[in-house]
């Protein structure tokens, strides 16, 4: 573990924090945690007497070139991470699409993304963390060093300890991302397709898919590339006058529908584009916002009320509207052999489409490995590929009495 150069600044917040945790422990005093304004946490009581405030722990202490990593304090986003690294032509191997996530709640949380078939999830491309333990003390650990702790806390949200300080792993950029889509109607050819694009060796870097309706999905994989063909016109998603990707790939499905079999459709996607597809938008739920305030869907209502549809704000108008009472946000982590089975469910007992589809190698081949997931998702004889599911709809009035 590089822990050299760590700021002066850095070590005297952290051991404050200590202190406080320790003064807690001694009293057996409850205590919460304030991590800042996230998408998933908001809190206005942060001066309470029992409240550690981590949100000052938001910068990037130091990105190393030669080793491709970045030293990143928990509370730092994804797209200011990727902001800084770009100057050094690099990008993290893993990033989460909602560009407000951090990488304190990328570790703790069980997050993935369309890299994650080739990297495992976000924590496996975390090389070692510092946390403050409950008793106030503060530890190293990697996965080879402590790993019980360091796999522990990993997906743990914060039960083990407060993270305070990661090293992510980084790898080289390029301008964009040729981005590649096919439709294939029967789901058993689906999870066949998504396993050869997805196999050990493969040029892709980047492969998901979205299930439109159970006998159509849209499979996209992406390769990273510096080369636009003569003529091609970067496609763009994250201006107010572009589309949502969401909108632009169903127009793809629908034109693949018409298509000749085994046709195939191409984008060159600006890289940050890419990796912040879905913000706008927010993947599609921000729909259900439109329909709940009564709002129409279509080109002039997405420009004009662009800053309130992206992932920061429409997270919390979700909360705030009560949708998030009546409506399913849900990822799902079914073994590949399973997700055949699995749609057949969802389409019978929840009717809700789209479908976010992932895959995400999970299986720890060894003890040190640098693949894993928190507990025994990550076990030597468990499935090397998990199929993530986003359900993410409205729910039936039968569903919400369940």
């Amino acid at each position: 573990m590089n822990t050299t150069g760590i700021p002066t600044r850095h070590n005297a917040t952290v051991g404050a924090m200590a202190a406080r945790v320790r003064q807690f422990a001694a009293t057996h005093t409850p205590f919460r945690v304030y991590h800042g304004s996230s998408n998933s946490t908001r809190r206005s009581d942060r001066h309470e007497d029992n409240i550690i405030d981590t949100s000052k722990l938001d910068q990037v202490l130091r990105v190393d070139p030669v080793r491709k990593t970045a030293l990143v304090e928990p509370n730092v986003s994804m797209d200011k991470l990727i902001d800084i690294t770009a100057h050094y032509g690099l990008v993290p191997r893993v990033v989460m699409g909602v560009p407000g996530i951090t990488v304190g709640g990328g570790f703790s949380g069980t997050s993935w993304e369309s890299s994650s078939f080739k990297w495992g999830p976000f924590d496996a491309t975390v090389n070692w963390i510092e946390i403050i333990l409950p008793d106030g003390t503060v530890q190293m650990a990697s996965k080879t060093e402590k790993p019980d702790l360091f796999w522990g806390a990993a997906s743990a949200f914060g039960t083990m300890g407060i993270v305070t300080l990661l090293e992510v792993q980084l790898m080289n950029a390029k301008r964009y991302v040729e981005l590649t889509y096919r439709r294939e109607g029967d789901f058993g050819q689906v999870v066949e397709t998504l396993l050869d694009q997805t196999a050990l060796g493969t040029s892709n870097d980047y492969v998901d898919a979205i299930v439109f309706a159970k006998d159509s999905t849209l499979i996209c994989t992406g390769q990273l590339t510096d080369a636009l063909p003569r003529g091609a016109v970067p496609q763009r998603f994250l201006r107010a006058r572009d589309p949502w990707f969401y909108i632009h790939a169903e127009r793809i499905e629908k034109q693949l529908r018409r298509s000749p079999p085994n046709t195939k459709l191409r984008d060159y996607v600006p890289l940050v584009d890419y990796l912040f597809r879905y913000d706008r938008g927010s993947f599609w739920t921000a729909r259900y916002v439109f329909q709940y305030f009564l709002t129409p869907l279509n080109r002039y209502t997405r420009f004009v009320l662009d800053p309130l549809v992206r992932t920061r704000v429409a997270s919390r108008t979700l909360h705030h509207s009560g949708l998030h009472d009546t409506h399913i946000v849900q990822d799902v982590g079914i073994p590949v052999p399973r997700a055949e089975e699995f749609v057949e469910w969802v389409d019978a007992n929840l009717h809700i489409y789209p479908l976010w589809l992932c895959p995400v190698f999970v299986r720890r081949l060894e003890r040190n490995s640098q693949y894993g997931l928190h507990a025994d998702f990550g076990a030597p004889d468990g499935p090397d590929m998990y199929l993530n599911f986003g359900i993410w709809g409205p729910a039936s009035s039968s569903q919400g009495d369940a």
